[in-house]
């Protein structure tokens, strides 16, 4: 091992003082956006879901068709040719994001959800938390890869800022950039801007909910087994989620292609089928869906196709066209599948509820590490050993699949398969490995055909 360079602790001090001026100043700037962002959702949210039929059915397809000027309109004023998605940034575009059109999906989500649309409120904050470190780092002339590190602080400070889990926000704003990496360089910037964030976000008088899950401090086996079969379905969920998307937003891209229609039609048609459909599915499920999820956490019982109910709506809203999060939904999902199970199982309902919210996050984002610590923030260290086991089950049941369509896939996550590196997974190719295949062709191939000649002789 070569001599430590007598310099090499003063640069390591240098690096830690830079992220904290840099990334304190991004988590201030990010959580008193985001902030503002959430204070006119609270005051939008919610408010419309008990209107007569007839209203709701006038005002989605109307907030469709804004969601479709505004998005086809409005990034008519970006020039730059850059993709607006926080994980292009990092990824493919060296920490840039066009900053001209940072406002069009915040308003956009706004719209969505202040008229029905179900989606979450995280996609916007870590959009803005995106935009707004990088601004801050075209602003200081960084070069490209501390811009990077800036816009993955952005996005920890705005998931951070909204949830009020701040180290889960950090690592989770690294742990979505790829499948199966996370860059431990990101991990200081990123938690200091989320602890950042969620201080501020505190002082602007955000609320964060603390939940109270009678998890046992004394580990049980038998509960946590039960606990990883939770994380199977709500994997095996988690994968329905992410398919039902990706076939919603294919079906209208083909009838756009297919009947010329002008894109901003294809959220209005998304508006009108979320009406009809809302003529006769519970308005639990409508916007947000918080309340839902609270009751699930409170283990009250949950109906068991409340999970395909949600997974239906945002599939439609989002799929046709409308802006909003995507990790709302998921807790949702998780929380009242976890519930629904639970009973079955021999569990209290809230701990369903609780392993189940968390592993549909660890499995649909493909961000086990950050599900894990989530949980432990939410519902308290008690919970550590059953979170960890039903995310990481949950992370592994769902494949090589991600509601995030630009995250890269950096390594398989079994031996079994097969992929090139570094590739966005909406364009991957998994393939069973040649070790696999082989161990196929030379044992079980030839074992079964064996088997299946004695059962003959047999006969």
């Amino acid at each position: 091992m070569r001599r430590l360079s007598p310099a090499e602790p003063l640069l390591m001090l240098a690096t830690i003082a830079l992220w904290l001026v840099l990334a304190m100043i991004t988590g201030a700037l990010v959580g008193t956006v985001c902030s503002a962002f959430l204070q006119l959702l609270f005051v939008s949210e919610g408010r419309l879901y008990d209107a007569p039929w007839l209203l709701l059915a006038a005002l989605l397809p109307l907030a469709g068709l804004l969601n479709g000027l505004l998005l086809h309109y409005g990034y008519r004023l970006d020039g730059t040719g850059l993709e607006d998605e926080p994980i292009a940034a990092v990824n493919e575009q060296h920490g840039r994001m066009p900053l001209a059109t940072l406002w069009i999906k915040p308003l956009a989500a706004l719209i969505t959800l202040g008229c029905g649309g179900s989606a979450g409120k995280e996609g916007p904050c870590s959009h803005i938390g995106a935009g707004v470190a990088a601004g801050l780092g075209q602003a200081l002339r960084l070069n490209p890869e501390l811009c990077k590190r800036l816009v993955a602080c952005g996005v920890s400070a705005g998931f951070a800022c909204v949830f009020g889990t701040p180290v889960a926000g950090a690592i989770y704003g690294v742990e979505m950039l790829a499948i199966g990496r996370i860059r431990h360089d990101f991990l200081f910037p990123g938690i200091v801007a989320g602890v950042t964030s969620y201080v501020v976000g505190r002082f602007w008088g955000i609320p964060y909910p603390e939940y109270a899950i009678a998890f046992d401090p004394r580990f049980t086996l038998w509960l946590f087994l039960k606990t990883v079969l939770v994380g199977v379905l709500c994997g095996v969920a988690a994968s329905w989620f992410v398919e039902t998307l990706e076939f919603t937003r294919r079906g209208f891209a083909h009838l756009g292609r297919k009947c010329a229609l002008w894109p901003p039609l294809r959220p209005l048609i998304g508006g009108i089928l979320l009406a009809l459909l809302l003529a006769v599915l519970p308005r639990d499920e409508m916007g947000l869906s918080l309340p839902l999820m609270e009751r699930a956490l409170r283990g009250e019982p949950m109906l068991w196709l409340a999970f395909l109910v949600k997974i239906v709506l945002v599939a439609l809203t989002l799929g046709s066209g409308f802006y909003g999060g995507l990790v709302t939904p998921q807790f949702v999902i998780g929380a009242t599948l976890g519930g629904a199970l639970a009973p079955l199982l021999g569990m209290h309902p809230a701990q369903g509820a609780a392993v189940g919210m968390v592993a549909v996050v660890a499995s649909a984002s493909n961000t086990p590490v950050a599900a894990v610590f989530m949980g432990v923030e939410l519902f308290g260290g008690a919970s550590t050993l059953y979170v960890a086991g039903a995310c990481v089950s949950a992370y592994l049941m769902i494949g090589h699949r991600s509601v995030y369509p630009a995250q890269h896939l950096a390594y398989p996550k079994a031996a079994w398969f097969t992929a090139p590196a570094d590739r966005p997974v909406g364009h991957e190719k998994v393939q069973l490995s040649y070790g696999l295949l082989r161990w196929l062709s030379e044992i079980v191939l030839p074992f079964a055909r064996r088997l299946r000649q004695a059962l003959r002789h047999r006969r």
